[in-house]
């Protein structure tokens, strides 16, 4: 079974970068489905962004253009690419795995966006 452990968040200013990261544990990460959920205090958490084992790619309307998911097999890791953050991007933010009905979650990372 895949374990996750995800990394790179912290402080940012508006308009700057981070790369978070979530490296898998375990076998079989090629056959997971992928992806990136956020939580803001009071809110429910939401998909940011997913991609599948096949290679689709699917992004909620609000990072469109501003993030981009990546996953490399040969490292069973995945990737958020997320650049021009907005104060409203802060969160904490959760790698997902996905085998059939099995889903699997991270500890999550805190991304902050503040001046």
């Amino acid at each position: 079974q895949v374990q996750l452990v995800e990394s790179g968040g912290g402080l940012v200013q508006p308009g700057g970068s981070l790369r978070l990261s979530c490296a898998a544990s375990g076998s079989s990460f090629s056959e997971y489905n992928m992806g990136w959920y956020r939580q803001a205090p009071g809110k429910q958490r939401e998909l940011v962004a997913a991609t599948t084992r096949g290679g689709s790619i699917n992004y909620t309307d609000s990072v469109k253009g501003r993030f981009t998911i990546s996953r490399d097999n040969a490292k069973n890791t995945v990737y958020l690419q997320m650049n021009s953050l907005k104060p409203e991007d802060t969160a904490v933010y959760y790698c997902n795995a996905r085998f059939g009905v099995l889903s699997l979650w991270g500890q999550g990372t805190q991304v902050t966006v503040s001046s």
